[in-house]
């Protein structure tokens, strides 16, 4: 059986190791003869790579484990690239959440300005990683789930369009777990979706066991009564989140919300709930980021992963699921964001939709989702147009285009603010933005 080379990149991220310990549990499922950390910040890649040696040395002795910061050696000889890069680091996502917030104006990462301002520095580094596979390994396939997805998509569809690359996102798998839990299930593998929207914008409009009974009626009930919130444990910001779900899901009563929803439809109450001064940026800093550095050195101090806290990343399974259908052609239903081209019949061709498709060694092929509603129409359009406005703001260094998309997001008041917002914004990136004139 053929084994498979793997790149991670963003080998210095916090979610590296959970991901390295899904691969090893996986073996037998998707065999690897060689896991290869790239990242371009050594200092932060090496606390993480030392302790993902040590796991694959106890673990999986077999596999080849490299970390480098060098491209040639990081991406030659290999079969996948699973990338989830955050350029500029927390240090940069904690200014996207709290300038939007000093003008009462959403701060998120990937939602408003927050995500504007990301996905302005994320499309050089995805770009860059994207180039760097086509170089060294032609063959090779992307699996993308670098945050913010959408304006990822969009760069990689005008720039990039005949690269093999799969823009991803977890969020919906992590609901679709809740939904399962809620009515009893096992797994969401238990459950067969239609699902249709933008990523971090969408609405589940059926889900179907695996006898084909209808699932929607019960999840409804219980989301009209508890959103998402099944009493796992999660964080303050969290549980917010998946509560509030009921909110939204009022809005189309037939239908099932993306959670990201509810900054675009209760943008006052979300700011009302945010701390200016302490955003979720500090609370990962000081919870997950210093857990699992401290984590890894640990087990490197110790020399052994016995006893260890650290947990294989059950949220990104969908990784080993999306890399199996390639390599073994398993025709696998999975939620990817690809170009339109009428998979949402009534909706604009060139918009990257988050859609159902079935995958296999060939790439995908979207599951078609009929007409829209007028109300998810209109939205999606709205929301369309501030992501192509960011990707042609980012080609040709437009200040007025960026402007433009800000002033078109729901999250945002007037142009005023939206000017305001935007000057204070292309000041803290200088150097990760393109110069805009």
């Amino acid at each position: 059986m053929k084994k498979f080379s793997v790149t991670i990149a963003g080998g210095g991220s916090t979610y590296t190791p959970g991901i390295v310990l899904l691969l090893l549990n996986n073996l037998d499922k998707f065999p690897l003869s060689n896991i290869k950390l790239y990242d371009n910040d050594e200092e932060r890649q090496k606390i993480v790579a030392d302790a993902c040696e040590i796991i694959i040395k106890e673990k999986a002795p077999e596999i080849n484990f490299v970390a480098t910061t060098d491209p040639e050696l990081g991406f030659t000889d290999i079969d996948f690239v699973m990338a989830h890069i955050r350029v500029g680091k927390y240090a940069m996502r904690e200014l996207d959440e709290k300038i939007p917030l000093k003008y009462g104006v959403v701060g998120q990462e990937t939602c408003g300005p927050g995500g504007i301002a990301y996905g302005m520095r994320s499309i050089g580094g995805v770009l860059e990683i994207l180039n760097y596979m086509e170089k060294y390994s032609p063959n090779a396939w992307m699996l993308n789930y670098s945050n913010p997805a959408a304006i990822v998509a969009e760069a990689t569809r005008r720039l990039h369009p005949n690269s093999k690359i799969l823009n991803i996102c977890d969020m919906p798998i992590g609901i679709e777990s809740r939904m399962a839990k809620a009515i009893g299930l096992k797994s969401r593998k238990e459950m067969n979706v239609r699902y249709y929207g933008l990523n971090h914008f969408g609405w589940w409009t059926d889900i179907r066991d695996n006898e084909g009974n209808n699932l929607m009626p019960k999840i409804i009930e219980y989301v009209k009564e508890n959103g998402y919130d099944v009493g796992e444990h999660s964080d303050g910001s969290w549980q917010h989140t998946f509560q509030v779900a009921k909110d939204v899901q009022a809005l189309d009563p037939e239908t099932l919300p993306n959670t990201y929803l509810k900054y675009y439809f209760y943008p006052n109450q979300e700011v009302k709930h945010t701390d200016p001064n302490y955003t979720r940026a500090n609370m990962v800093m000081d919870g997950r980021e210093k857990q699992v550095f401290s984590e890894c050195k640990r087990i490197v101090e110790a020399g052994t992963i016995e006893g260890t806290t650290l947990k294989a990343g059950d949220h990104a399974s969908y990784i080993v699921d999306l890399a199996r259908a390639i390599a073994y052609n398993t025709h696998e239903r999975m939620l990817l964001i690809v170009e339109n081209k009428g998979a949402i019949n009534n909706f604009d061709e060139t918009a990257m939709v988050e859609v159902p498709c079935i995958v296999g060694s060939g790439g995908y092929e979207p599951l078609t989702q009929g007409n829209i509603p007028l109300f998810q129409k209109g939205l999606m359009e709205q929301q369309v147009a501030v992501e192509k406005l960011v990707v042609e703001a980012w080609i040709e260094h437009s200040y007025q285009k960026l402007w433009q998309a800000l002033i078109l997001s729901r999250t945002v008041p007037n142009a005023d603010v939206a000017k305001q917002i935007l000057d204070e914004l292309i000041e803290v990136n200088k150097g990760f933005w393109p110069e805009l004139n």
